[in-house]
């Protein structure tokens, strides 16, 4: 176990985003839930910044304590994109406060979860084909996305939303690249956000990557993959969305409904 640990630290790069320094405002530290972060602050194109205490992302939220709970009140969320499927909620549901609505997004999620689909995964010769895979998947981007920029133009200017999966990583980490992307942000910044669940993950990976390592009698390399993130798998989804929409604007607008005046309001909603 101990000198996978080690591989597993030398191999990551946890800390190579410049995102991360400004980890102290941006992340919000809870006691039972990791990942959780603010997206403002990002500049944009024109030079505008997203508004802080606006739009979060998180890993899973079943293990929130009481004061967990009272720090999303004091948040002032008001929705709860949750993009787990059914086996994942069965295990672990959601704990949220009482006046924060739930949203279930569980499009392309079916199996997630589910050690078979993990096994699945992880059998694939080339170690990172399964996740490419996933991230590729371009038929359900409409039901698992469309709702959250729904929400986003329908909830008062007062309150906040959340999204998240399990991780918050794959199925979180390619919401925020389109939220940060519809908002004018720059691409390398939105790289950025999305790399750095690396680093706060990063005792969540070495963990989970020991497991699978010591359960499926995978290499280190493979593990660490599958736990973190690699720009190749967002790149993934780009790649997808281009070949099938011929650009993500395009996308954008056929598939989330987003037109230009929808993207309008939302800059000017959620941008200073």
């Amino acid at each position: 176990m101990k000198k996978y640990l080690i591989i597993l630290i030398a191999a990551f790069p946890f800390f190579g985003s410049a995102q991360i320094t400004d980890s102290a405002k941006r992340e919000v530290k809870l006691q039972g839930a990791v990942n959780f972060r603010d997206l403002g602050g990002y500049q944009t194109k024109d030079g505008k910044h997203v508004k802080w205490g606006k739009i979060y992302r998180s890993a899973a939220l079943n293990n929130l304590t009481e004061e967990d709970l009272q720090t999303l009140e004091n948040l002032k969320i008001a929705v709860d994109a949750d993009f787990r499927g059914p086996y994942e909620v069965s295990l672990a549901p959601d704990r949220i406060p009482g006046n924060v609505h739930r949203i279930s997004l569980p499009a392309g999620s079916k199996d997630a979860g589910k050690p078979s689909n993990l096994k699945q995964m992880l059998s694939a010769k080339d170690k990172d084909s399964g996740i490419i895979a996933f991230y590729s998947n371009t038929s359900i981007l409409r039901d698992r996305y469309k709702p959250v920029f729904d929400s986003l133009l329908s909830i008062s200017p007062d309150s906040a939303l959340l999204f998240h999966c399990s991780a918050g990583k794959d199925r979180t980490g390619i919401g925020a690249a389109l939220v940060l992307y519809v908002l004018g942000v720059q691409q390398e910044t939105i790289w950025n956000d999305y790399l750095a669940s690396n680093y706060y993950r990063r005792n969540t990976i070495i963990k989970d990557s020991a497991q699978m390592v010591n359960v499926f009698h995978i290499s280190p390399d493979q593990a660490k993959n599958l736990a973190g993130v690699k720009r190749e798998y967002l790149q993934a989804t780009y790649d997808a969305i281009n070949k099938q929409y011929g650009s993500l604007d395009n996308f954008l607008k056929q598939d989330l409904g987003l037109n230009n005046s929808k993207i309008k309001e939302l800059r000017r909603k959620y941008l200073e």
